[in-house]
C-alpha cells in the first residue's frame, strides 16, 4: 500500500511540473505563423471571347473565336502593408478566330485577302489560329492581408507579345487553303489590359493597341484590313 501511494504521489507531482495550472492547456501547440513578407497572385489562367473591331464593312465573325491564357507574375509589393504591387511575367496565349476572311496565296509577295458572303453555307471551315509568348506588366492594388484569402483586385496593365505562330485554314470540300506565311502580319503585339474580381474569379479585358495586319498593304473590296482584338474573359489567379 505505501508503495501504491508513494506512486500515485510521484506521478501527480510531475503531472504538476509538466503543466503549471496557470498556463493554457495548448501551451506546446505550434504557433501559427504569419508571413509579413507575402505575395499574391503569381500564376494566372484566363478564358476568353475574342473580338474583331476596325474591320471592313465586308467583315464578318462566324462561330466562336476564343483563347486560353496562362502564365507566372512576379508579385513585387511596393508598400509596407504589401496591398499595391507591381507584377512582371511571361505567358503564353493561343487563340483561334472564325470569321468570313480567307487568307490566300502570296501573288508577288503580296497575300490576297477576301471576303465570302454566307461562309457557313459555303464552306465547311474558315479561321486563323495565333500562339503567343507575352510580357504582362501590371499596377496592382488589393484589399489582402497575410491571413485573408479572399480579396477584391484591381489589376490595370499592359502586355507586349510576340506572334510566333500563324495559320489560316480554309476548306470548302475537297478545297484546301493553309497559309502559315504572311508578310502583312504584324508580329509583335501590344495590349492594354485590365482585370478586377474577387477571390477566385475575375473578369478581365485585353485591347489590342495595334493592328494584327498592316492596314497599307492589305485591303478588301477597296476597305484597309487592320483588325484590332478585345478579349473578354475570365481569369483565375493563384499563389
Amino acid at each position: 500500500m505505501k508503495s501504491l501511494l508513494f506512486t500515485f504521489s510521484f506521478l501527480f507531482i510531475s503531472l504538476s511540473w509538466a503543466q503549471p495550472a496557470d498556463l493554457p492547456s495548448d501551451e506546446n501547440a505550434i504557433p501559427e505563423v504569419v508571413d509579413s513578407l507575402y505575395r499574391e497572385d503569381q500564376f494566372y489562367l484566363g478564358l476568353s471571347f475574342n473580338l474583331v473591331v476596325n474591320d471592313p464593312s465586308s467583315f464578318s465573325q462566324n462561330g466562336f473565336s476564343g483563347g486560353l491564357h496562362l502564365g507566372f507574375i512576379r508579385d513585387m509589393p511596393i508598400n509596407q502593408r504589401r496591398n499595391v504591387a507591381l507584377g512582371v511575367g511571361l505567358g503564353l496565349s493561343s487563340n483561334t478566330y472564325n470569321s468570313n476572311l480567307v487568307i490566300c496565296e502570296t501573288i508577288n509577295e503580296r497575300t490576297v485577302f477576301r471576303t465570302i458572303e454566307n461562309i457557313q453555307d459555303n464552306s465547311d471551315a474558315n479561321r486563323f489560329s495565333t500562339n503567343l509568348v507575352e510580357v504582362p506588366i501590371q499596377f496592382r492594388w488589393r484589399t489582402s492581408t497575410p491571413t485573408t484569402f479572399n480579396f477584391w483586385r484591381i489589376y490595370p496593365g499592359f502586355k507586349v507579345g510576340y506572334m510566333y505562330f500563324f495559320r489560316s485554314t480554309f476548306k470548302d470540300g475537297d478545297v484546301l487553303i493553309r497559309q502559315t506565311d504572311v508578310p502583312e502580319l504584324n508580329r509583335l503585339r501590344y495590349h492594354a489590359t485590365l482585370a478586377i474580381g474577387n477571390g477566385s474569379f475575375n473578369a478581365f479585358v485585353n485591347y489590342s493597341l495595334n493592328d494584327m495586319f498592316d492596314k497599307n498593304a492589305v485591303t478588301v473590296d477597296g476597305d484597309d484590313v487592320g483588325l484590332q482584338i478585345i478579349k473578354f474573359g475570365i481569369e483565375f489567379y493563384f499563389l
